[in-house]
C-alpha cells in the first residue's frame, strides 16, 4: 500500500547512505530532518515513539555489513504509545496503549508461522529486506513522491511511526519507556538465545562471546536458567566489569587465547556457548570453546560474504550442535510479557544495560560510542 499524501510531518533520523566510515559525528551518514508520514492502513498502528535503542543491527546497516535500501528511517527497538488505529485493529489496541515494538511482524499463515516459528515468518522477512511494511509498500513520504524505506518494519528513530499491529505488544502503563524499549530487541534476542535457542539447563556451564546489549541479556538469561558457571568474553574492560556485576562468574578479554581459556575454566569446554558478535572468526572460536556433545548458538549477523570454517568431523564424532537464533527463537507476543514478568520479579535487571540517554539529534555520535564499545545500550528519548 503505497501512494497518497502524507498525513503529518515528523522529525526522523534518516540514513542517507550505507557503508559510511566513522567517526559518524563528522561524516554524518544520518540526517535528522522532517519526513512525511501517511496514515496507518488496515492492520496498522500510528505510534508516538517515546524511546528507541541504538543496536548493532542498526550499525550494521550504517557501516554496510548488512546492506539495505536507502534512504531509510532507522531504528527497530522501541516503546511508545498508540496514537491512532488503522482499520481492523480496534479490537486489539486502543489509543493511548503503551506498546513495545519488535522487528518481525508474523503473518500467522506461512509455513514457518504455522509451525510455531514466528521469528522466521516468510512474509515479514521479505518485507524487511525490501524496506517495506508487511501490509505492502511504504508509509514514509519525502518530497516529489520519494518513499524512504522502513527499517525492519519499525523505523523507531522518529517522533511517530506506522507499524503493523503484529509488530507491537501491549505492556503495562507503569513500565518506563526506556526500559520497555529494551525488550523489543536486546532482551528478546539475548534472553531468548539462552532460554529458547540454547535451552540452558540448571547446573550447566555457559560462555557468551560479545557483551553488548544482546550478549549481556544472554548472560542474564543463562543466570535465570540456573547455569552454574557463566563466562563472559569481550575485549572491552567496561563490558567485562558490567558482566561481572550482573552475574558472570568469570570474564575474559578474548583474542587468540580465548578458546583455551574457556576450556580451562570450564573443564574442557562449555556446555552451551552463545556468540553475539556478528564475526565469523569469533563464531569459530565459540564453536571451538564448546565441549563435545555441547551446543553453540549464534545470534550475530556477519556480512553476507563471510563464511565459517569448522572441522566438519566434530559435528558427528563429537555429537555437536551448531544453530542460529533469530529474535531469540521466540514468539514476541508470548515472550515479551514473560520476560517483563521476570524483570518485575528482579530476575532480569535489564536497566543495568542502559549506558546513555540521547536526543534524536545525537544519533550519529551515539553510533560512534556503540561502534567503539564505549556504550552497551543507549536510548533515544523523544
Amino acid at each position: 500500500m503505497s501512494g497518497g499524501a502524507a498525513e503529518r510531518t515528523v522529525r526522523a533520523a534518516v540514513l542517507e547512505r550505507c557503508g559510511a566510515e566513522g567517526p559518524y559525528a563528522e561524516t554524518r551518514p544520518i540526517s535528522v530532518r522532517e519526513v512525511g508520514l501517511r496514515a496507518p492502513g488496515p492492520g496498522e498502528l500510528l505510534v508516538r515513539v517515546r524511546a528507541a535503542g541504538l543496536c548493532h543491527s542498526d550499525l550494521s546497516v550504517i557501516d554496510g555489513a548488512r546492506p539495505r535500501p536507502v534512504p531509510m528511517v532507522l531504528g527497530h527497538e522501541a516503546a511508545g504509545e498508540v496514537a491512532a488505529l488503522g482499520p481492523g485493529t480496534s479490537g486489539r489496541f486502543a489509543e493511548g496503549d503503551r506498546v513495545v515494538l519488535f522487528f518481525v511482524a508474523p503473518c500467522g499463515a506461512c509455513p514457518r508461522c504455522t509451525e510455531g516459528r514466528a521469528a522466521l515468518c516468510e512474509r515479514a522477512a521479505a518485507a524487511n529486506a525490501a524496506g517495506d511494511l508487511v501490509g505492502g509498500g511504504r508509509r514514509w513520504v519525502d518530497g516529489a513522491g520519494a518513499e524512504p524505506a522502513h527499517h525492519l518494519g519499525v523505523s523507531a528513530f522518529a517522533e511517530y511511526t506506522v507499524v503493523s499491529a503484529d509488530s507491537a505488544v501491549r505492556v503495562d502503563a507503569d513500565l518506563p519507556f526506556e526500559t520497555a524499549a529494551l525488550f523489543g530487541c536486546a532482551v528478546l534476542t539475548g534472553v531468548g538465545a539462552a532460554l529458547r535457542s540454547a535451552e540452558v539447563r540448571p547446573g550447566e556451564r555457559v560462555a557468551v562471546f560479545g557483551l553488548g546489549g544482546v550478549g549481556l541479556s544472554a548472560l542474564l538469561g543463562g543466570k535465570v536458567a540456573g547455569a552454574a558457571q557463566i563466562v563472559g568474553v569481550d575485549p572491552v574492560p567496561g563490558k567485562r566489569g558490567l558482566a561481572g556485576r550482573i552475574g558472570a562468574t568469570d570474564v575474559l578479554a578474548g583474542g587468540d587465547g580465548a578458546v583455551e581459556a574457556v576450556r580451562e575454566l570450564t573443564g574442557g569446554g562449555a556446555d552451551k556457548v552463545i556468540d553475539t558478535t556478528g564475526s565469523a572468526a569469533v563464531l569459530a572460536q565459540a564453536y571451538a570453546a564448546t565441549r563435545p556433545g555441547g551446543t553453540t548458538v549464534t545470534v550475530g549477523l556477519p556480512h553476507p560474504d563471510r563464511t565459517l570454517s569448522i572441522p566438519a568431523v566434530t559435528l558427528a564424532a563429537q555429537e555437536r550442535t551448531l544453530r542460529g537464533s533469530y529474535l531469540g527463537s521466540g514468539v514476541p507476543a508470548r515472550d515479551i510479557p514473560a520476560y517483563i514478568a521476570l524483570y518485575r520479579r528482579g530476575l532480569l535487571p535489564v536497566t543495568e544495560l542502559l549506558s546513555g540517554r540521547l536526543a534524536l539529534d545525537e544519533v550519529n555520535a551515539g553510533f560512534d560510542r556503540l561502534a567503539s564499545g564505549e556504550a552497551v545500550r543507549q536510548v533515544v528519548l523523544m
